[in-house]
Protein backbone atom coordinates (compact mmCIF):
# COMPACT_ATOMS: atom_id res chain seq x y z
CA UNK A 1 0.00 0.00 0.00
CA UNK A 2 1.18 3.53 -0.67
CA UNK A 3 2.36 5.04 2.56
CA UNK A 4 2.55 8.47 4.10
CA UNK A 5 -0.78 9.47 2.55
CA UNK A 6 0.61 8.99 -0.96
CA UNK A 7 -1.91 9.34 -3.78
CA UNK A 8 -0.97 7.51 -6.97
CA UNK A 9 -3.00 8.01 -10.12
CA UNK A 10 -2.00 6.30 -13.38
CA UNK A 11 -3.19 7.73 -16.69
CA UNK A 12 -3.10 5.05 -19.36
CA UNK A 13 -4.83 2.55 -21.62
CA UNK A 14 -5.36 -1.10 -20.73
CA UNK A 15 -3.56 -2.47 -23.82
CA UNK A 16 -0.43 -0.31 -23.79
CA UNK A 17 2.70 -2.30 -22.89
CA UNK A 18 4.22 0.92 -21.55
CA UNK A 19 1.29 1.34 -19.16
CA UNK A 20 1.41 -2.35 -18.21
CA UNK A 21 5.07 -1.83 -17.30
CA UNK A 22 4.18 0.83 -14.74
CA UNK A 23 1.37 -1.32 -13.34
CA UNK A 24 3.85 -4.15 -12.86
CA UNK A 25 6.27 -1.92 -10.94
CA UNK A 26 3.48 -0.64 -8.70
CA UNK A 27 2.22 -4.17 -8.13
CA UNK A 28 5.63 -5.57 -7.19
CA UNK A 29 6.06 -2.69 -4.75
CA UNK A 30 2.68 -3.49 -3.23
CA UNK A 31 1.38 0.04 -3.85
CA UNK A 32 -2.27 0.93 -4.26
CA UNK A 33 -3.09 3.17 -7.21
CA UNK A 34 -6.00 4.51 -9.21
CA UNK A 35 -6.13 3.84 -12.94
CA UNK A 36 -7.62 6.52 -15.17
CA UNK A 37 -8.37 4.97 -18.57
CA UNK A 38 -7.62 7.41 -21.37
CA UNK A 39 -9.29 7.66 -24.78
CA UNK A 40 -6.30 8.52 -26.97
CA UNK A 41 -8.61 9.75 -29.72
CA UNK A 42 -10.03 12.26 -27.27
CA UNK A 43 -7.30 12.92 -24.71
CA UNK A 44 -8.33 14.31 -21.37
CA UNK A 45 -7.35 17.78 -20.20
CA UNK A 46 -5.56 16.08 -17.31
CA UNK A 47 -3.35 14.08 -19.68
CA UNK A 48 -2.59 17.10 -21.88
CA UNK A 49 -1.72 19.20 -18.84
CA UNK A 50 0.33 16.41 -17.22
CA UNK A 51 2.42 15.56 -20.29
CA UNK A 52 2.30 18.63 -22.56
CA UNK A 53 5.57 17.71 -24.33
CA UNK A 54 4.53 14.25 -25.59
CA UNK A 55 0.78 14.07 -24.84
CA UNK A 56 1.26 10.32 -24.30
CA UNK A 57 0.49 7.69 -21.70
CA UNK A 58 1.58 6.52 -19.24
CA UNK A 59 1.66 9.36 -16.76
CA UNK A 60 1.93 8.67 -13.04
CA UNK A 61 0.57 11.47 -10.89
CA UNK A 62 2.07 11.20 -7.41
CA UNK A 63 0.51 13.55 -4.87
CA UNK A 64 -0.49 15.87 -7.71
CA UNK A 65 2.90 15.88 -9.48
CA UNK A 66 3.16 14.13 -12.87
CA UNK A 67 5.97 11.77 -13.89
CA UNK A 68 6.17 10.77 -17.59
CA UNK A 69 7.75 7.98 -19.68
CA UNK A 70 7.40 4.38 -18.54
CA UNK A 71 11.07 3.72 -17.82
CA UNK A 72 11.46 7.00 -15.96
CA UNK A 73 8.32 6.21 -13.97
CA UNK A 74 9.55 2.74 -12.97
CA UNK A 75 12.87 4.16 -11.79
CA UNK A 76 11.01 6.92 -9.92
CA UNK A 77 8.80 4.37 -8.16
CA UNK A 78 11.83 2.30 -7.17
CA UNK A 79 13.63 5.36 -5.77
CA UNK A 80 10.74 7.08 -4.00
CA UNK A 81 9.39 3.87 -2.47
CA UNK A 82 12.80 2.36 -1.77
CA UNK A 83 11.67 1.07 1.61
CA UNK A 84 8.59 -0.59 0.18
CA UNK A 85 8.66 -3.99 -1.50
CA UNK A 86 11.67 -5.30 -3.45
CA UNK A 87 14.33 -3.07 -4.99
CA UNK A 88 14.03 -3.25 -8.77
CA UNK A 89 17.28 -1.63 -9.88
CA UNK A 90 20.52 -3.37 -8.82
CA UNK A 91 22.55 -1.81 -6.01
CA UNK A 92 25.84 -2.26 -7.89
CA UNK A 93 26.45 0.76 -10.22
CA UNK A 94 27.79 -1.33 -13.12
CA UNK A 95 24.87 -3.76 -12.92
CA UNK A 96 22.46 -0.83 -12.67
CA UNK A 97 24.00 0.72 -15.78
CA UNK A 98 23.71 -2.60 -17.62
CA UNK A 99 20.04 -2.91 -16.63
CA UNK A 100 19.32 0.56 -17.99
CA UNK A 101 21.19 -0.24 -21.20
CA UNK A 102 19.19 -3.42 -21.84
CA UNK A 103 15.94 -1.68 -20.90
CA UNK A 104 16.63 0.91 -23.60
CA UNK A 105 17.46 -1.90 -26.04
CA UNK A 106 14.12 -3.56 -25.32
CA UNK A 107 12.24 -0.39 -26.23
CA UNK A 108 14.42 0.83 -29.09
CA UNK A 109 15.03 -2.51 -30.82
CA UNK A 110 12.72 -5.29 -29.67
CA UNK A 111 9.48 -3.42 -29.02
CA UNK A 112 9.94 -0.94 -31.87
CA UNK A 113 10.51 -3.67 -34.47
CA UNK A 114 7.66 -5.79 -33.08
CA UNK A 115 5.30 -2.84 -33.44
CA UNK A 116 6.56 -2.34 -37.01
CA UNK A 117 5.82 -6.00 -37.76
CA UNK A 118 2.28 -5.56 -36.45
CA UNK A 119 1.49 -2.10 -37.81
CA UNK A 120 3.59 -1.81 -40.97
CA UNK A 121 1.74 -0.23 -43.88
CA UNK A 122 3.23 -2.63 -46.42
CA UNK A 123 4.12 -6.31 -46.36
CA UNK A 124 7.75 -5.34 -46.87
CA UNK A 125 7.67 -3.17 -43.72
CA UNK A 126 6.04 -5.95 -41.74
CA UNK A 127 8.51 -8.58 -42.97
CA UNK A 128 11.48 -6.37 -42.14
CA UNK A 129 9.99 -5.61 -38.73
CA UNK A 130 9.62 -9.31 -38.01
CA UNK A 131 13.19 -9.99 -39.10
CA UNK A 132 14.53 -7.30 -36.78
CA UNK A 133 12.28 -8.54 -33.96
CA UNK A 134 13.72 -12.05 -33.98
CA UNK A 135 17.25 -10.65 -34.21
CA UNK A 136 16.51 -8.61 -31.08
CA UNK A 137 15.03 -11.66 -29.35
CA UNK A 138 18.25 -13.57 -30.05
CA UNK A 139 20.22 -10.73 -28.47
CA UNK A 140 17.93 -10.63 -25.43
CA UNK A 141 18.26 -14.40 -25.01
CA UNK A 142 22.01 -13.90 -24.59
CA UNK A 143 21.40 -10.91 -22.30
CA UNK A 144 19.18 -13.00 -20.04
CA UNK A 145 21.87 -15.63 -19.71
CA UNK A 146 24.39 -12.97 -18.67
CA UNK A 147 22.15 -10.88 -16.41
CA UNK A 148 20.42 -13.75 -14.63
CA UNK A 149 23.67 -15.64 -13.94
CA UNK A 150 21.77 -18.91 -14.22
CA UNK A 151 18.99 -17.82 -11.86
CA UNK A 152 15.24 -17.56 -12.60
CA UNK A 153 14.96 -13.84 -13.43
CA UNK A 154 16.92 -11.02 -15.02
CA UNK A 155 17.25 -9.72 -11.46
CA UNK A 156 18.61 -13.07 -10.25
CA UNK A 157 16.63 -14.91 -7.60
CA UNK A 158 13.97 -12.19 -7.59
CA UNK A 159 12.36 -9.89 -10.13
CA UNK A 160 14.32 -6.79 -11.12
CA UNK A 161 14.12 -3.79 -13.41
CA UNK A 162 14.60 -5.75 -16.64
CA UNK A 163 11.95 -8.29 -15.66
CA UNK A 164 9.47 -5.45 -15.27
CA UNK A 165 10.65 -3.80 -18.50
CA UNK A 166 10.30 -6.92 -20.64
CA UNK A 167 7.40 -8.25 -18.58
CA UNK A 168 5.22 -5.56 -20.11
CA UNK A 169 5.17 -7.69 -23.27
CA UNK A 170 4.10 -10.97 -21.65
CA UNK A 171 0.35 -10.49 -22.17
CA UNK A 172 0.94 -9.49 -25.78
CA UNK A 173 3.18 -12.55 -26.29
CA UNK A 174 0.17 -14.73 -25.46
CA UNK A 175 -2.19 -12.54 -27.49
CA UNK A 176 0.17 -12.73 -30.48
CA UNK A 177 0.21 -16.51 -30.22
CA UNK A 178 -3.59 -16.55 -30.21
CA UNK A 179 -3.81 -14.15 -33.16
CA UNK A 180 -1.05 -15.46 -35.41
CA UNK A 181 -0.13 -18.87 -34.02
CA UNK A 182 3.39 -17.59 -33.44
CA UNK A 183 5.21 -17.02 -30.15
CA UNK A 184 7.67 -14.17 -29.80
CA UNK A 185 9.83 -16.33 -27.53
CA UNK A 186 10.14 -19.78 -29.04
CA UNK A 187 11.05 -22.91 -27.07
CA UNK A 188 13.57 -23.91 -29.74
CA UNK A 189 15.19 -20.56 -30.60
CA UNK A 190 14.91 -18.71 -27.27
CA UNK A 191 14.33 -21.38 -24.61
CA UNK A 192 15.55 -19.24 -21.71
CA UNK A 193 13.11 -16.42 -22.49
CA UNK A 194 10.30 -18.88 -23.26
CA UNK A 195 10.73 -20.42 -19.80
CA UNK A 196 11.05 -16.95 -18.25
CA UNK A 197 7.69 -15.87 -19.75
CA UNK A 198 5.90 -18.74 -18.02
CA UNK A 199 7.79 -18.20 -14.75
CA UNK A 200 7.16 -14.45 -14.71
CA UNK A 201 3.52 -14.76 -15.73
CA UNK A 202 2.83 -17.17 -12.85
CA UNK A 203 3.74 -14.58 -10.19
CA UNK A 204 0.83 -13.21 -8.16
CA UNK A 205 1.98 -9.59 -8.58
CA UNK A 206 1.92 -10.12 -12.36
CA UNK A 207 -1.45 -11.87 -12.47
CA UNK A 208 -2.93 -8.95 -10.51
CA UNK A 209 -2.29 -6.40 -13.28
CA UNK A 210 -1.84 -8.14 -16.64
CA UNK A 211 -4.77 -7.49 -19.00
CA UNK A 212 -7.09 -10.29 -20.08
CA UNK A 213 -5.66 -12.05 -23.15
CA UNK A 214 -9.04 -12.40 -24.90
CA UNK A 215 -9.65 -8.69 -24.45
CA UNK A 216 -6.26 -7.93 -26.01
CA UNK A 217 -7.03 -10.20 -28.95
CA UNK A 218 -10.36 -8.44 -29.58
CA UNK A 219 -8.64 -5.07 -29.25
CA UNK A 220 -6.01 -6.08 -31.83
CA UNK A 221 -8.69 -7.32 -34.24
CA UNK A 222 -10.56 -4.04 -33.89
CA UNK A 223 -7.39 -2.05 -34.63
CA UNK A 224 -6.68 -4.23 -37.67
CA UNK A 225 -10.22 -3.68 -38.97
CA UNK A 226 -9.89 0.08 -38.48
CA UNK A 227 -6.56 0.14 -40.32
CA UNK A 228 -8.00 -1.91 -43.18
CA UNK A 229 -11.01 0.43 -43.46
CA UNK A 230 -8.75 3.48 -43.47
CA UNK A 231 -6.56 1.96 -46.18
CA UNK A 232 -9.62 1.18 -48.31
CA UNK A 233 -10.93 4.71 -47.87
CA UNK A 234 -7.64 6.13 -49.14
Amino acid sequence: MAGRGDELKLLGTFASPYVIRVKLALSFKGLSFEVVEEDLANKSELLLASNPAQKKVPVLIHNGKPVCDSQVIVQYIDEVFSGTGPSLLPADPSERAAARFWAAYIDDKLLASWLQAARGKTEEEKTEGLKQTFAAVETMEAAFKTCSKGKPFFGGDSVGYLDVTLGALVAWVHAGAALYGMRLFDDAKSPLLAAWVERFGALDAVKAVLPDIDRLVEFAKMKQAQAAAAATAQ
